[in-house]
């Protein structure tokens, strides 16, 4: 009877040890063979291009079930300032050269892929209820003007051109003195929607996507740089492949189709 017993045992042992190395070897397969998920795509863009982006977006991860487009938008300053202090960023598209030469003159492009995408305009807003009659970029000097919405000139590429047009026009200093400024392009926007503003300077794809405002003057091109955004891949790009196949997207003639229905000109 003990001799039964103790043969029991040694059985129940042994298959409790080979349970448990089968299991443990199950565990180490699945550890050594982690699931792959899609590649995320870490794209800073001017905030200007927050609509277009993000229909972008939308098509070109029907196309490449691989990859997951991370947007980042915000002025084009800000987001040149996180690229330089490391932030994570494959693919950058800015609203202005100089934010992009910036980066080049520090060696953070990829090399060969910079290319001038986009071409905007800028333009004068108010309400779309607004009473006041702004023929031009001089008329906001209208002593009814109280406060005009302008990006912020240091980093906001909008507010640089606004700056450019004022001064070709000899009213900047006056400009200033009830001039509020935002963050970024949209801030802008959103402060004349709102009546916090009594006219602001935003693009003209801007202005196109609200139904709450109006444009009352176009700024005349010879009174501004040219509004070209260029793009580019990052050097230090985590997904560099898939950094150049999306920048290449972005170039297609499906891609120019979308960005001219948000106003923009393709270059």
């Amino acid at each position: 009877m003990k001799l039964k017993k103790m043969l029991m045992a040694l059985f129940t042992g042994a298959a409790l040890l080979t349970t448990g190395c089968v299991g443990g070897g199950n565990s180490a397969n699945k550890m050594d063979t982690p699931k792959e998920g899609p590649v995320e795509l870490q794209v800073s863009a001017a905030a200007s291009l927050t609509d277009a982006m993000k229909e972008l977006g939308g098509m070109y991860e029907k196309e490449h079930g691989n990859t997951k487009l991370v947007f980042n938008f915000g002025s084009s300053g800000a987001l040149q300032q996180a690229i330089e202090n490391g932030g994570a960023a494959d693919v950058f598209v800015s609203a202005a050269q100089k934010q992009m030469n910036a980066l080049d003159e520090k060696k953070l492009l990829a090399d060969g892929t910079r290319v001038d995408l986009l071409v905007n305009q800028i333009v004068l807003i108010t309400a779309k209820d607004s009473k006041l009659n702004l023929p031009d970029f001089k008329a906001v000097l209208d002593p009814e003007i109280k406060h005009i919405a302008l990006g912020e000139p240091k980093g906001v590429p909008v507010g640089q051109y606004s700056e450019e047009v004022f001064t070709k026009l000899g009213i900047l200093d006056q400009v200033k003195e009830r001039a509020v400024y935002g963050s970024d392009v949209r801030q802008v926007l959103a402060w004349v929607e709102t009546g916090d503003a009594d006219a602001g300077v935003v693009y003209a794809t801007d202005a196109a996507i609200s139904d709450k405002v109006k444009v009352a003057a176009v700024a005349p091109a010879d009174t501004h740089k040219p509004i070209v955004y260029p793009a580019a891949v990052l050097k230090d790009a985590k997904n560099m492949n898939e950094a150049k196949d999306f920048l290449a997207f972005l170039q297609t003639d499906a891609a120019k189709k979308v960005f001219e229905k948000y106003g923009f000109t393709v270059k």
